[in-house]
């Protein structure tokens, strides 16, 4: 009798259109040289297996199930051996696969909470940036507003904020990781929306990237929603 009446469940669903779908995350490379996306669940396993390669030009589709949260960022100059330990210029996790180990900062991210009546997405600049990225909903309902940061900031990046290999700019650091001062990192007296203001440093980033996360408190306009959708993540947009 159990068996049946999940069965009913089941066709009803079915039939009334209320199946469960998978979200479709595609990550396009547009950047001119190979990346390393790494991706962090927070709730279950990595999608992708937490890291892979894509090489310039080159895509992948991943499917995330309903209520899944998580993030994905770009790795640069990485070098792994056969069994997937290595390093990278940025982003670095220790491993081609990151194990559920979230990217060594400064590291732009794309971060997704999906389900429910809205999906919330943004792009985040708040561990500071090394690559362009952007979000695109597909095929969803509501405001489904892009989100990313388009600009490269390694070219206007301050000189105190500057991380370089071989003379050259590969990321730029967030001022709470440059600082450490709670003015910048939104901690101790400033650790609400109230006493936590923009900073020169934040107001920079949001100027080059509007529909980025500029700092902690960054919320009313800086994070998308949508409803139904599958999303489009595109380095160097």
């Amino acid at each position: 009798m159990a068996c049946l009446t999940i069965l009913l469940v089941f066709l009803l669903s079915i039939s009334s259109g209320n199946m469960v779908s998978a979200t479709v995350f595609t990550m396009l490379n547009r950047c001119t040289y190979t990346i390393w996306p790494g991706s962090l669940t927070g709730n279950g396993t990595p999608l992708g297996n937490g890291g892979f390669m894509l090489a310039s030009g080159q895509s992948i589709a991943l499917s995330a199930p309903s209520g899944w949260s998580g993030r994905f960022w770009a790795r640069t100059g990485c070098s792994f051996d056969a069994s997937g330990n290595g390093n990278c210029t940025t982003g670095d996790c220790g491993r081609l696969a990151c194990d559920n180990n979230g990217g060594a900062p400064p590291v732009t991210l794309a971060e997704f909470t999906i389900g429910g009546a809205k999906d919330f997405y943004d792009v985040s600049l708040v561990d500071g940036y090394n690559v362009g990225v952007g979000i695109r909903a597909v095929g969803g309902t509501g405001d489904c507003q892009y989100a990313g940061c388009v600009a490269d900031l390694r070219d206007t990046c301050p000189a105190d904020l500057q991380v370089r290999e071989a003379g050259q700019v590969v990321a730029c650091k967030s001022a709470c990781a440059a600082f450490n001062l709670p003015e910048y990192c939104c901690t101790g007296d400033h650790a609400s929306p109230t006493t936590c203001s923009p900073t020169q440093y934040s107001v920079m980033f949001k100027t080059a990237c509007p529909k980025a996360y500029s700092y902690a408190y960054d919320d009313a306009s800086s994070t998308c929603t949508c409803s139904g959708s599958d999303y489009m993540i595109t380095f160097c947009p």
